[in-house]
């Protein structure tokens, strides 16, 4: 891999990265397609990382295929496929790595990093040694994982990493559910239900016109959990940039809603923006 972005760059090629855990989807190729469309050279990394997941059973039913994956990524035009080993990542093993502690700062406390302790820095490590060996001009992450871009955008600026953090639109289905690798795990009973985490969040955009914070978090909660099967971890809406609460509408010129809903067992995540 560091050989052959090397010879790309002696050769004046820009590069373009998109990180994945694979059992990938039409969200990931929107991805890969515009990487294409803007650099000489793609490269897709194919890696689950365990040192993000604080729930052994998480990591273990990960959906995995690399053999879609590849055909896939070569349907969309991607140049390089980049699926190491836990080995190849972690030298002499996940347990007996060098461990760095990241300045993540607050965008990395709040929500997620609230309900799953470690997750950030698991990221922040991989990625980071990612964007370190292929030294890409650009990196694209999907907004559906909207508290990660701010977490990797604080990373690299911390660390110095020379890259253009570009954030992606989030890709549905036709039902409006955020395509995610985790979607697979679902049931066809969870799958048809999953959908309505989207409905209500998309409903609440006109109410929050007209009502305060407060009662649209209620009410989205509300709705949600109004159907049997679905349970929110968390709703909270925040300012875009720093992913702090706000009380008022008027606090900040970009506010974001962010949940967190388990559909049986399966953990989704989505996000919708009230103001930017």
């Amino acid at each position: 891999m560091e050989e052959f972005v090397s010879h790309s760059k002696r050769n004046g090629q820009s590069v373009g990265l998109v990180p994945t855990m694979g059992a990938l989807h039409d969200g990931h190729l929107s991805l890969v397609e515009r990487a294409v469309g803007e650099n000489d050279i793609t490269v897709v990394s194919l890696f689950v990382n365990p040192t993000q997941f604080n729930n052994p059973t998480d990591l273990a039913t990960y959906p995995r295929d690399e053999e879609s994956d590849l055909r896939l990524l070569s349907g969309a035009g991607a140049t390089v496929a980049f699926a190491p080993g836990v080995e190849d990542i972690y030298p002499g093993g996940v347990e007996n790595r060098a461990r760095k502690e990241f300045d993540l700062g607050t965008v990395a406390e709040v929500m997620e990093g609230k309900f799953r302790p470690g997750h950030f820095q698991g990221v922040a490590e991989v990625v980071s040694r990612l964007l370190r060996l292929v030294r890409p001009d650009r990196a694209y992450f999907g907004e559906k994982d909207f508290q990660q871009i701010a977490v990797i955008r604080r990373m690299t600026e911390t660390e110095g990493i020379d890259v253009d953090i570009i954030a992606c639109p989030i890709r549905r289905a036709d039902d409006g559910l955020a395509l995610s690798s985790r979607n697979a795990l679902l049931t066809p009973e969870q799958r048809a239900i999953a959908p309505e985490i989207h409905r209500a969040l998309a409903g609440s955009v006109d109410y929050a016109r007209s009502h305060s914070v407060r009662a649209t978090h209620d009410t989205v909660v509300e709705q949600i959990e109004g159907v049997p099967g679905l349970r929110v971890e968390y709703f909270e809406i925040v300012d875009g940039r720093t992913l702090l609460p706000v009380e008022e509408w008027e606090e900040s010129p970009w506010i974001v809603g962010c949940i967190t809903v388990y559909c049986g067992d399966i953990r989704l995540i989505d996000n919708i923006a009230y103001k930017k």
